[in-house]
């Protein structure tokens, strides 16, 4: 009979703690700390939104009047750039798997 182990990708710190005490702990092995670390970068996103509202801009086009533009922007050339590089550049510059065998 196959011996059954805990074969998670995470791992658990805890046992590997006992069994190893000198391992080092690191900021981001709590989830509490990664929970604290979303909450600030959300909000921190939710006030630049809401500045964006009172803060007079100079357009030079009248699609830069738009509200939230330029976090619309970003965020859509983020997501072409991704699409690009997966679907044009990968090809370009994938290998063989034994290319270099």
């Amino acid at each position: 009979m196959k011996n059954k182990r805990n074969t998670s990708k995470r791992g658990n710190t805890k046992n590997e703690k006992e069994k190893n005490p000198k391992s080092k702990e690191y900021l981001f092995d709590k989830p509490r700390n990664v929970k604290i670390l979303f909450r600030s970068f959300y909000s921190a996103l939710l006030v630049l939104l809401a500045i964006e509202f009172f803060i007079h801009k100079h357009p030079h086009f009248a699609w830069e009047e738009w509200p939230e533009f330029y976090a619309i922007y970003g965020f859509v050339a983020c997501v072409v750039l991704v699409l690009v590089s997966k679907y044009i550049l990968r090809p370009l510059v994938k290998r063989r798997e034994d290319y270099y065998d």
